[in-house]
């Protein structure tokens, strides 16, 4: 599965599970550290939870597995790192805080209708 194969798959799953404000980040060009970076917002830290454990689940059926996952215990920020895809799931408040689109900015946004196709 290529790398954009499974972004598509992560953002679907998102969608499906009701995550807000889904963005997606190609960092390829200007970062060793993925190819993509996937943004999304839950309500409370309960939904937080619930988006991150499902797609860790349904990537967990395809037969993979992330190799990294960090922010579990205070469900603020969880990190589902897949290595060329790293999925952040952050609560409103705290995504705000970190504003990592503002970060990466030199990347580049792909449109979620492209990728709900």
């Amino acid at each position: 599965m290529t790398s954009l194969e499974l972004t598509k798959q992560i953002v679907k799953i998102l969608d499906t599970k009701k995550a807000e404000d889904i963005r997606v980040i190609k960092i390829k060009d200007i970062s060793i550290i993925a190819d993509y970076f996937i943004i999304a917002t839950g309500n409370s830290s309960t939904q937080v939870k619930a988006l991150a454990d499902e797609v860790d689940f349904k990537i967990g059926e395809m037969g993979l597995s992330p190799a990294h996952t960090e922010g579990y215990q205070s469900a603020t920020w969880t990190v589902l790192d897949y290595l060329d895809v790293v999925v952040h799931v952050f609560y409103k408040d705290t995504r705000t805080t970190y504003s990592l689109e503002r970060l990466w900015s030199d990347g580049v946004e792909i449109p979620l209708d492209e990728l709900l196709q």
